[in-house]
């Protein structure tokens, strides 16, 4: 009996003593007090989880430079040395500076320009889903394609970064869910709606205060999501693609999340209270966003940050820290929106940069480790899954494709380039 009560007596010191010892070692843990230590642990953190980036306008600018000819193109240069890259101020990515910024995965965007819509739009986005998709295979070795989330976790166990793709425009689809199918089988897993133009079925956030937007239309009535637009959300519902609501007007917003069955993205915008453009997200909309199980990746660019031409990492923060405030912690990522941008915030200048911003939240108690991998890519992966989960379902219920055509009254006066046939 002695022996017994000596050795509890023993596990209860030791206990002590443990608790003593463990919760010092934890609170030092969290107590980062140098910024190279809180460099060190962000990158520890995104050691650990996939670093999700909702929007990358680089295929864009294979357009531009290289009209999609890759074949004697170096991705591995440092792109800030070659010309015409590096006179340009909208070229912030090449595979260097993505493996330094140690980005998990990379959603690049097959953007078509809003001048194609009713002509050659379907097209011109086919050959960005193709070159995305050559680029990656030309590179296998540092990207791989994937289509699924677990396709994501399974690129950055082994060290690689997972190339996906997001159709950026509804214009792109020609106004025909049969294209929209088309596209998924091939890859994309995200569409935005509109881009910065209204498409037959749905409007765009119009008025924008961006010196890079020609085209202002403040005033018009916003008609949102008409009928046959539900029917795109639909059927992205059932095929299991990701609906994109940034670039669209408040009310589709609105009339998105009413008929959504999954969880919606804003794959690069930020927060409206802060900045009052009209491609930011109103806290009404976050709101039901929290409900809906969606998320905002904020975009780094300046005009979106401060509605002016400087910005700082720091004000970056302030959108993040809103979204997190008035959404919750689960409903924030990150889309920067490099390539398609002009003006960085300092400190957040391109993609080798994201350590920086993992490090600076650091510095604020409120953010654990838990949260910030969150927002560096477990939030877009829970959304991701959702959406799978969601398509299985609809499947297994054998919900039936949406066949519908655009009502001829949609497209009137867009009939030109329209075959008309038996």
């Amino acid at each position: 009996m002695k022996h017994w009560c000596f050795v509890c007596c023993v596990l209860f010191l030791a206990a002590i003593v443990g608790v003593g010892v463990g919760v010092p070692l934890a609170m030092m843990e969290d107590f980062i007090t140098s910024p190279q230590e809180r460099l060190t642990a962000a990158q520890k953190i995104l050691r650990e989880v996939p670093l999700i980036d909702g929007h990358n306008d680089f295929p864009w600018n294979l357009r531009k430079f290289l009209r999609n000819n890759i074949q004697d193109f170096n991705f591995t240069a440092d792109l800030r040395k070659v010309e015409p890259w590096s006179r340009s101020t909208w070229s912030h990515t090449d595979l260097l500076r993505l493996q330094e910024g140690m980005v998990g995965c990379q959603v690049f965007s097959a953007y078509v320009p809003c001048g194609s819509q009713h002509l050659d739009a379907v097209q011109l986005t086919l050959e960005q889903i193709d070159v995305i998709r050559r680029l990656t295979v030309k590179y296998a070795d540092a990207l791989e394609w994937v289509t699924e989330s677990h396709g994501i976790e399974t690129a950055h166990r082994r060290g690689k970064i997972a190339s996906m793709v997001g159709v950026e425009g509804g214009h792109s689809i020609g106004n025909s869910i049969a294209v929209l199918r088309m596209f998924y089988n091939l890859g994309a897993r995200y569409l935005t709606l509109t881009h910065t133009c209204n498409t037959p079925w749905a409007d765009y956030a119009a008025g924008i205060d961006d010196p890079n937007q020609k085209t202002k239309t403040s005033g018009l009535k916003e008609v949102g999501l008409k009928e046959f637009g539900k029917k795109v959300i639909k059927e992205m519902n059932r095929i299991g693609m990701v609906v994109d609501l940034s670039h669209v007007s408040v009310q589709t917003m609105r009339d998105s999340l009413n008929v959504t069955k999954a969880p919606v993205i804003f794959s690069h915008s930020s927060a409206h209270s802060i900045c009052n453009s009209t491609r930011n997200v109103p806290d009404d909309i976050l709101r039901e966003l929290s409900s809906n199980g969606g998320l905002v990746m904020v975009s780094f660019y300046n005009y979106f940050i401060t509605c002016n031409g400087s910005a700082s990492i720091t004000d970056v923060i302030a959108h993040i820290n809103h979204i997190r405030d008035v959404a919750g912690v689960d409903h924030v990522g990150i889309g920067a929106g490099f390539d398609g941008i002009n003006y960085t915030p300092r400190g957040l200048e391109d993609v080798s940069k994201y350590p920086n911003l993992f490090a600076k939240l650091l510095e604020d108690p409120k953010w654990t480790t838990e949260d910030l991998k969150k927002l560096a890519g477990n939030n877009f992966l829970r959304v991701l899954r959702r959406v799978e989960q969601v398509r299985d379902q609809w499947q297994i219920a054998a919900v039936q494709p949406v066949e519908d055509s655009i009502p001829a009254k949609y497209i009137d006066g867009h009939t030109q380039c329209v075959y008309v046939g038996s």
